[in-house]
């Protein structure tokens, strides 16, 4: 059987792979697990539990409380915040276990269960798996006074907010910046940290239904933002997504900025005030040749990973260093955070252009994207991805063809039943036609 867990927690369809039922079990199971590893000896143990704002996230969330006190631990409802603000206020408030519902930028029928630990960092590959074998298991529950007690927690916001704005000690005092919350988690968090900040800020996206996370707005869909950004004159756009651990930006002309090109302006401006551990940043083999070659020219190391935000971060933490994150806009700075935090990395851009006076156009010219097309190929047999024989050798006639001006990566998804196929070239349209052409091979080899 196929792993329930992913690089990013247990996701799928609310009410049809991802149940009640199944979550109540994930907690139960959760909370079992770490107490036999001693996470609560001495103590009776906490656990802090946030969502983002979609429909489905009200009754797991119940389930998920349910499975916890019923197992002896006290729960503080968190409420509707982002995925890095859980992982914070989880060591923050001295909980034992924090657990967030998202599926991130997945739409609206989707949701998804990932736990923190007590430092607020995501569970090792190990922990997960065996709280994955213990599902279903017969066990005895508390009684009396030894379940566990429910309770609100109250100005978490706050705290997270105050704990942002320690971060950056440049005020944004002059800019404009238009952000998009993508009807998701940051709705609050967001607009209010960056006013404090000093900019003048505008919104889109912060009218959450329950239905319309995601939907034409957010990190994965920027042309609102880049309307709105003319439409106000502003000097930058910030786009989260739905439980903004992610953030994209566009320029003042309306250039979309990736990862990468946040991470380059990021880690130069690291550099710059000695707090770039190493000279090193962390990156997936996703990130754009043109990123490396930016670093390598201003003699900074890169370190890559596989894809996911979670090996990002075993590297900087095995390694020592502080700064890494994905193409995707999952940029983590460790001095201040233990995810990726999309709020926090578009308030230290903004800063970067502050303390520099200049414009995010000028400071993402220091570095140039080669060509980059990636195509999903949805509802196909991920699992053989490594093993097909015709897809490995179309991979091997494309490669030949690119030599040295370019690459590929064809990697199965690590949440969602696609896989993905990355192709760099020296020409937009010779990385379309390798891309299309090796889509169709994985169309017809793994479908």
């Amino acid at each position: 059987m196929a792993r329930l867990f992913g690089t990013d927690g247990v996701r799928g369809l609310a009410n049809r792979d991802l149940t009640a039922p199944l979550v109540m079990d994930l907690s139960i199971a959760a909370a079992r697990v770490l107490g036999e590893e001693g996470a609560f000896k001495g103590h009776r143990p906490l656990a802090v539990v946030g969502r983002d704002p979609r429909a489905s996230g009200e009754f797991l969330e119940a389930a998920v409380v349910a499975g916890l006190a019923s197992s002896g631990v006290d729960v503080l409802r968190l409420g509707v915040l982002p995925t890095p603000a859980v992982a914070y206020l989880t060591h923050q408030l001295h909980a034992d276990v924090g657990v967030m519902l998202s599926a991130s930028h997945n739409a609206a029928p989707d949701n998804g269960i990932k736990f923190f630990d007590r430092s607020g960092y995501k569970l090792p590959d190990e922990l997960e798996d065996r709280i994955e074998a213990r599902l279903g298991e017969q066990w005895e529950p508390p009684t009396g006074a030894g379940v566990g007690r429910v309770r609100e927690a109250h100005g978490a916001v706050e705290q997270y907010v105050a704990h942002l704005l320690s971060t950056v000690p440049v005020s944004l005092d002059g800019l404009r910046v238009v952000v998009d919350c993508a009807n998701g988690a940051s709705c609050d968090v967001a607009p209010e940290t960056l006013r404090r900040a000093g900019a003048e800020v505008f919104t889109i996206g912060t009218a959450p239904d329950g239905l319309n996370i995601n939907a034409g707005c957010g990190s994965t869909s920027l042309e609102a933002l880049r309307e709105a950004v003319r439409e106000h004159g502003a000097d930058a756009g910030i786009a989260n997504d739905g439980d903004a651990d992610r953030c994209l930006a566009v320029t003042a002309t309306g250039e979309v900025v990736d990862g990468d090109q946040i991470m380059a302006v990021l880690a130069l401006e690291l550099r710059e005030t000695g707090a770039l551990a190493a000279d090193t940043v962390v990156a997936t083999v996703m990130s754009n040749l043109g990123f490396k070659l930016a670093m390598r020219d201003a003699g900074i190391t890169v370190v890559e990973t596989a894809v996911g935000d979670r090996y990002v971060l075993e590297a900087m933490k095995a390694g020592g260093f502080g700064f890494g994150g994905e193409q995707s806009g999952h940029v983590i700075m460790l001095d201040h955070a233990t995810t990726g935090d999309g709020v926090l990395t578009g308030l230290h851009l903004l800063a970067a252009m502050a303390r520099r006076g200049r414009s995010l156009d000028e400071l993402t010219k220091v570095m140039t994207r080669l060509p980059q097309v990636l195509i999903n190929v949805k509802d196909v047999d991920k699992t053989r991805a490594k093993t097909s024989p015709e897809l490995a050798a179309a991979i091997s006639a494309a490669e030949a063809g690119l030599g040295d001006t370019g690459r590929i990566l064809i990697r199965p998804s690590g949440t969602e039943p696609m896989v993905r196929v990355m192709v760099e070239a020296a020409s937009e349209e010779q990385a379309q036609n390798v891309a299309e052409d090796l889509a169709g091979v994985v169309r017809s080899a793994l479908g």
